[in-house]
C-alpha cells in the first residue's frame, strides 16, 4: 500500500496510473504536480488526484511514491530539482518512452544512478493528452517494461513490478539498451513515417483534395500522426542513435519497392507484399498470446 504517491506530469499515463491504483486500493493519497493550471484543475475535478501543486519540492513532500511521468526532455530538470530532495527510502520510477537517455540525465543530475530509481515504459499510449485522457484500465493486460540496472535495488524493483500488476499491467524486464532498440522499430520508426505522410500529404490537400476523399486506410496508416507532436520530437532526439539506422533501411526498402514498380516487376511485388503480410501475421499471432 503506498500512502502518497506523488504524480509528476498529471496527464494519459501519470492519471491513469493514479486512477488504477486508486480503484485497486492500492494508493491511499494522490498529489498530482504539474504546470498547467488548468490541467491541475480537471485532476482535481475528476478525482484522479487528491492535492495539487506546481512546485516538485512541494509536491514530494511525505511522498513514499514517485511516479515521474513526463516527457523524456522534461526528464533532466526535473531530476535536477529532485536532486537535492532525493530520500533513500523512497521509490522513484518513471514512464519515459527512452531509457538509456533517462538514466544518463539522472546519473548527470545526482552523480550516479540511486538504488531506489526503477526505470519503467508502460507500453500504453494514445493520441490523447492531458489529464482528460486518462482512464481506467488503460493499462489492463498491457506491457510494462522495467529496465533494471546493476545498481538498482531488489526491494525497489519489486515494489514497482508490484504496482504495475496491480493495475493490471504484465511486465517485464529487459537492459535499457534492448528496451531502445526494440521500441526503436516498434513505435518510434512508425510514428516517425506517420508523421512524414501526413504532413506530405497535408501539402498537397488543398489544391487535391487528398483528405476529402481519403479512405479508412489512410485515417489507420496517420492515426498515431495525431500524437502529441513536442514529446515525439523529444523521442526521436532522444533515441536517434537507433532510430536512424531503421530509418535508413526503411528508405532502402520504400527504393526496392521503387525499383519494382517502375520495372513493372510483379512477381517480385508480390512476393514483397505476401512476406510483408505475412510478417504482420506474426505480430499479430504474438499479440494475441
Amino acid at each position: 500500500m503506498i500512502k502518497r504517491l506523488c504524480v509528476v506530469g498529471v496527464g494519459l499515463i501519470g492519471g491513469s496510473f493514479a486512477l488504477g491504483l486508486k480503484e485497486a486500493g492500492l494508493v491511499e493519497r494522490v498529489v498530482g504536480v504539474d504546470r498547467n493550471a488548468a490541467n491541475l484543475d480537471l485532476a482535481l475535478f475528476t478525482g484522479l488526484i487528491d492535492e495539487a501543486s506546481f512546485s516538485l519540492e512541494e509536491g514530494v513532500k511525505g511522498a513514499d511514491c514517485i511516479f515521474i511521468a513526463v516527457p523524456v526532455g522534461a526528464m533532466p530538470d526535473i531530476f535536477r530539482q529532485l536532486s537535492p530532495l532525493w530520500q533513500n527510502d523512497v521509490l522513484y520510477t518513471d514512464a519515459g518512452s527512452t531509457k538509456s537517455d533517462v538514466l544518463q540525465a539522472l546519473a548527470e543530475a545526482h552523480g550516479s544512478v540511486p538504488p531506489n530509481f526503477v526505470p519503467g515504459h508502460p507500453i500504453a499510449g494514445a493520441e490523447t493528452s492531458g489529464a482528460s485522457a486518462a482512464r481506467s484500465g488503460l493499462f489492463e493486460g498491457r506491457r510494462v517494461i522495467l529496465t533494471p540496472i546493476a545498481e538498482t535495488s531488489e526491494v525497489s524493483l519489486g515494489m514497482a513490478r508490484a504496482l504495475w500488476e496491480g493495475v493490471g499491467a504484465r511486465v517485464s524486464e529487459m537492459e535499457p539498451i534492448h528496451h531502445d532498440e526494440i521500441l526503436a522499430a516498434t513505435s518510434h520508426l512508425p510514428h516517425v513515417l506517420s508523421f512524414a505522410l501526413a504532413a506530405m500529404l497535408g501539402r498537397h490537400d488543398e489544391e487535391q483534395d487528398i483528405f476529402a476523399y481519403a479512405a479508412g486506410g489512410l485515417r489507420d496508416f496517420t492515426r498515431i500522426a495525431g500524437s502529441d507532436p513536442a514529446m515525439w520530437r523529444d523521442i526521436c532526439i532522444a533515441n536517434k542513435d537507433q532510430l536512424l539506422p531503421l530509418i535508413e533501411e526503411y528508405r532502402l526498402a520504400l527504393g526496392e519497392v521503387t525499383d519494382k514498380i517502375r520495372a513493372g516487376d510483379s512477381d517480385q511485388l508480390i512476393q514483397i507484399f505476401a512476406d510483408a503480410r505475412n510478417a504482420r501475421q506474426r505480430f499479430i499471432d504474438q499479440l494475441d498470446k
